[in-house]
């Protein structure tokens, strides 16, 4: 099919609202999931370093995840402003069928399902596994002797550390808060008007010089020491990674496609139980092949938006596309639990959900504005319209 002018504005109209909704959308979710992060971030002095890489990796997921809400929202507000404003009524009256008029959003829906399987099914896999594994070097990093100000640093297992200012290398610190756990259970808490930090040749340990502080000591019964002083040492463990992450592969969604075709079809057992693999398979192929049918959903959704209300056509294709994606993670969830079919629980969802995007169109291109959304609605509007007449005829009682 040539891409004609009416096609690229409609494609043109239709970008925009999609790129809005998912650009906010993505945004929240990574806020959402950061904010999760920043206590285990705090504690290493390389954490925007480590925020850099998770931003990175968590992209391509929320992508995933945003990409047919962005896409069916996108496609609703175009048809629905070309609807009020009487647009799609020249083009129909030009001759174009509704078919045509529709096949430029279908394109732009197989374009994105292309994207798609290779999102879901190869990029996805690398960076949810990349996700694991900056976190796992967050975790495992430690304090390595820089101070950050304002970072509460973990130096060891039972030293906690903070300062309220420090130079740009970290080694000039102000206003500094110690505490450490003795294997006695005795605490030493240790504040310090100024510190050095001198790290020793090996970077092994850390040699920290308080000036003009105070140490406060409680032991097990309850004794409290009190004293000051005006130069104090002490040595410091630096950190080291030394427990390794496992392979890529342990979790499902970890695996492409390729892998899961190959292990849940396979001749061989495969480690992780084949109904899983094949939920995982069947949900992945499911998210990416709706896209192209977004549009036989949208297009009906929004002719109807003039006669039954924008808010209950966007509220009825928001419901679905909510109940479609819960019916994938429930049915992968039903998999694992109970271990059933996977082409069951999360094939047949899959189906339902292509069965009512087709009937839809289908109902609607006989007589365009008209659909299951706008039938429904009509009802319920002269529902309450007749309750409204009835209590308005009702005479008033003295």
């Amino acid at each position: 099919m040539i891409a004609t002018t009416l096609d690229r504005y409609l494609l043109r109209r239709t970008l925009s609202p999609m790129s809005a909704v998912l650009l906010s959308t993505m945004v929240a979710f990574l806020m959402e999931r950061l904010m999760r992060s920043f206590q285990l971030l705090s504690e290493t002095t390389e954490g925007f370093k480590y925020l850099t890489e998770l931003l990175v990796n968590l992209v391509p997921h929320y992508v995933g995840l945003t990409l047919p809400g962005g896409f069916f929202i996108g496609l609703f507000v175009v048809v629905n402003s070309l609807n009020k404003s009487s647009e799609i009524d020249a083009i129909l009256a030009s001759g174009i069928s509704l078919g045509r008029f529709a096949a430029p959003f279908v394109a732009l829906g197989l374009a994105l399902m292309t994207f798609s399987v290779l999102l879901f099914g190869f990029i996805q896999p690398y960076s949810r596994y990349a996700y694991h594994a900056v976190l796992h070097a967050a975790a495992n990093a430690g304090w390595n002797g820089d101070v950050r100000p304002k970072a509460l640093l973990v130096a060891g297992s039972d030293i906690f550390l903070t300062a309220d200012e420090a130079d740009a290398s970290g080694r000039q610190l102000r206003h500094v808060f110690i505490r450490k756990i003795g294997p006695d259970a005795r605490e030493d808490v240790l504040t310090a008007v100024s510190a050095r930090v001198r790290k020793d040749p090996g970077d092994r340990t850390v040699t920290l010089e308080l000036s003009d502080g105070r140490q406060v000591s409680t032991t097990r019964e309850a004794q409290v020491y009190v004293a000051d002083f005006k130069r104090f040492s002490f040595d410091l463990p630096v950190s080291q990674a030394d427990k390794l992450l496992r392979l890529r592969g342990d979790d499902v969604s970890e695996l492409t496609l390729v892998e899961l075709a190959q292990q849940g079809f396979g001749r061989q057992t495969p480690t992780l139980p084949r109904q899983t693999l094949l939920a995982e398979l069947y949900s992945r192929s499911a998210r990416a092949l709706i896209l192209p049918l977004l549009p036989l959903l949208a297009v009906p959704f929004g002719l109807s938006a003039k006669r039954a209300g924008s808010g209950s056509a966007m509220a009825t294709g928001g419901v679905l596309l909510f109940l479609f994606e819960t019916s994938m993670i429930l049915g992968q969830a039903t998999v694992s639990a109970a271990g059933l079919p996977a082409i069951l629980t999360v094939g047949g969802p899959a189906a339902l959900f292509a069965a009512a995007c087709v009937t839809t169109w289908t109902t609607s291109r006989r007589r365009p504005g008209e659909n299951p959304v706008s039938w429904l609605a009509e009802r319920i509007a002269g529902v309450f319209a007749a309750i409204a007449r009835a209590f308005g005829k009702r005479p008033a009682t003295s």
